[in-house]
C-alpha cells in the first residue's frame, strides 16, 4: 500500500516531464530495436502506439517487418536491413513514413536508399543523417550500436556509446513488476509512454523509497 501510494504520489514527476516530450508514433510495420544506444524493451513497446521522447538529439536503430498472407506462418514475408536515423528536433509529433513496400523492386531499393521520411505534425520534413547497420554487426544490437558510435560512421552519436557504457550492468527497464499490481490497472500504460531516461528517473525514485 505504501508503495501504491508513493507510485501515484510520483504520477506528478511523469506528467511534468512529458510536457517539454515529442511524440514518437509508431507504425505497427517498425520495430523500434535500439534507441539513444539502448536496447528497447519488446514488453514496453507491445501495444503501445506512441512513445515519448525528450526534445532534442536522438537516434533509433529500425527495421520493417511485414508477416506474410498466411498468419498462421511465423516467418516474415519481409524484413528490412536495420536502419540507423539520427536527428534533432524540437518538435510536437514524430512519424516514420515510410515508402510503398508491396512488392521485392520497392523493398530492394528500400534496403539500399533508406527512402523513408521522418515527419513533424505539420508534415514537414525533418532533418536526418541515417545508415545502415553494418552485416557483420552480429546478434547483440546494443553492442553493435556502441561500436558503431565509437567508430565515426555517418549518422554516428559518440555521447549515446558513453551513455550505453555508463548504465551498465542492469538494463533501464528491468525491475517492473510492481507495475502490474491490482491497485494500479491502468499505470503500465501510462508508464510505457515516457522515454527510457524518465523511466530509469522513475525507477530510481521508486528503489530508493523502498530501501528507506
Amino acid at each position: 500500500m505504501k508503495l501504491t501510494l508513493t507510485v501515484t504520489g510520483l504520477i506528478t514527476f511523469l506528467v511534468t516531464a512529458s510536457c517539454s516530450a515529442i511524440t514518437l508514433k509508431l507504425d505497427p510495420q517498425i520495430a523500434l530495436l535500439v534507441l539513444d544506444g539502448r536496447k528497447i524493451s519488446g514488453s514496453l513497446l507491445k501495444g503501445a502506439d506512441s512513445l515519448e521522447l525528450d526534445r532534442g538529439q536522438h537516434q533509433f536503430l529500425f527495421r520493417v517487418e511485414q508477416p506474410g498472407d498466411n498468419h498462421q506462418n511465423t516467418s516474415l514475408r519481409y524484413q528490412s536491413t536495420p536502419m540507423i536515423v539520427t536527428f534533432s528536433a524540437a518538435v510536437k509529433t514524430i512519424t516514420i513514413r515510410l515508402p510503398a513496400l508491396d512488392n521485392k523492386r520497392a523493398r530492394y531499393h528500400f534496403d539500399r536508399t533508406l527512402n523513408f521520411q521522418l515527419i513533424d505534425e505539420h508534415g514537414k520534413e525533418i532533418i536526418s543523417l541515417r545508415d545502415r547497420l553494418p552485416a557483420n554487426a552480429g546478434v547483440d544490437l546494443e553492442k553493435a550500436m556502441l561500436k558503431y558510435n565509437r567508430d565515426d560512421q555517418i549518422a554516428s552519436v559518440p555521447q549515446f556509446a558513453e551513455t550505453a557504457a555508463t548504465t551498465r550492468p542492469g538494463q533501464p527497464t528491468a525491475d517492473l513488476a510492481w507495475v502490474d499490481q491490482p491497485e494500479l490497472p491502468s499505470f503500465k500504460r501510462w508508464f510505457q509512454r515516457f522515454d527510457e531516461y524518465t523511466r530509469q528517473q522513475f525507477l530510481n525514485l521508486v528503489k530508493m523509497l523502498r530501501t528507506s
